[in-house]
């Protein structure tokens, strides 16, 4: 089996630090719960990375190597290349995404 490590972007690591953050002004137990969970799923891709849905409003506009996973409710977007997967970013779920993504990608 093909392994792909995993490599988070600038942008991904500094979407992360704020939505913990925002989250720990309530309450810390669940801002590192969340932290553990963004980590854990996004280490699922090294052996498996093709798990995540293609990204359905880019899929849309015909671009298809965009891939997500849903950590409710946020999407963390990722990239996979010939030899890593790529983190790029994490968007609330909430927000226009299309607009979003198609300006930060």
């Amino acid at each position: 089996m093909r392994q792909y490590p995993v490599t988070w972007s600038r942008r991904a690591e500094t979407d992360l630090k704020e939505i913990v953050e925002y989250i720990a002004l309530d309450d810390e137990n669940t801002a590192l719960k969340y932290l553990h969970k963004f980590y854990s799923s996004s280490e699922t891709l090294y052996n498996h990375p093709d798990r995540g849905r293609i990204v359905p409003e880019l899929k849309d506009q015909g671009i298809t190597h965009y891939r997500e996973l849903i950590i409710t409710p946020w999407r963390l977007i990722y990239r996979v290349s010939e030899t890593e997967v790529i983190v790029l970013t994490i968007l609330d779920s909430r927000q226009n995404v299309e607009d979003i993504l198609l300006n930060r990608l």
